[in-house]
């Protein structure tokens, strides 16, 4: 029998199955990789909205994580959802102690539901203590409106910022190009020697894209779990994002992004 690699995941629960770890587990096994979790927060929601927001303690994030290293040889970590400075701080320190395993950073801000999932005063530390250590971060355009300073509304904007956050934080960005609107979604790469690269596809209609971004990142940190350089593991994840959303699966009375099916 094969070895698996592993993957961890750090970000929060979401209740109703669609994102957070609850995606990141099923984008685990869909893409070949054993997963493991430590959970950041719980969240009680439903595909519609948050109702509310439980913490975990910081030194406990950091425990189940340092558990995980301690019998699994990890081969790359997703962090989601981290919601507060002091748990970004714990997760920074941990990314730090850790610098041979490759972090996809996704910089979970806000729901698409439009519920807070960053306090206010966490963003400085997302941006002084955890982007850094990324080997790739994965912001959609209200994030890398967050951290630019203004929204990229177009594809060139798109570019120019990619560009200017991987200069600036000496890390890989994936823009991603989901918010705009069009018929073509583009998602741009962008690392800091000002290397580019670009990816479109038709838009997929009538598919919830709830968890679209939790489940991006965890493909791509399965796939470099595997291995893979990453621009093939950036082009891999797309490409499983793709399949999941055309398949679809139907629960709730909604079409939902298909993991195993």
């Amino acid at each position: 029998m094969n070895e698996l690699p592993v993957a961890l995941s750090i970000a929060g629960s979401d209740s109703g199955g669609g994102a957070g770890v609850q995606a990141d587990l099923l984008t685990f096994a869909a893409n070949g990789v054993f997963g493991a979790t430590a959970i950041t927060c719980l969240t009680a929601q439903n595909p519609d909205g948050v109702s509310g927001v439980t913490a975990v303690a910081p030194e406990f994030v950091a425990e189940q994580a340092r558990q995980v290293f301690r019998f699994f040889e990890v081969r790359a970590v997703k962090t989601g959802m981290l919601f507060s400075a002091p748990i970004i701080g714990a997760v920074a320190e941990l990314l730090r102690e850790r610098r041979g395993v490759p972090a996809v950073v996704d910089p979970v801000m806000v729901a698409t539901s439009g519920a807070t999932l960053l306090q206010p005063d966490a963003v400085a530390a997302v941006c002084e203590r955890l982007l850094p250590l990324a080997a790739l971060v994965t912001p959609n355009l209200d994030e890398a409106a967050v951290l630019l300073g203004r929204r990229p509304g177009d594809e060139a904007a798109m570019r120019a910022g990619a560009l200017e956050l991987a200069r600036r934080f000496g890390v890989p960005f994936l823009l991603k190009g989901g918010h705009l609107g069009g018929a073509e979604l583009v998602d741009v790469l962008a690392r800091p020697d000002g290397g580019t690269e670009r990816w479109s596809g038709e838009r997929i209609e009538g598919v919830d894209t709830h968890g679209s971004g939790c489940t991006l990142s965890s493909a791509i940190a399965a796939q470099l779990a595997l291995g893979r350089p990453l621009v093939e593991a950036v082009a891999a994840g797309r490409d499983y994002l793709r399949r999941g959303m055309e398949r679809g699966a139907r629960a709730g009375g909604r079409r939902f992004i298909a993991h195993l099916v």
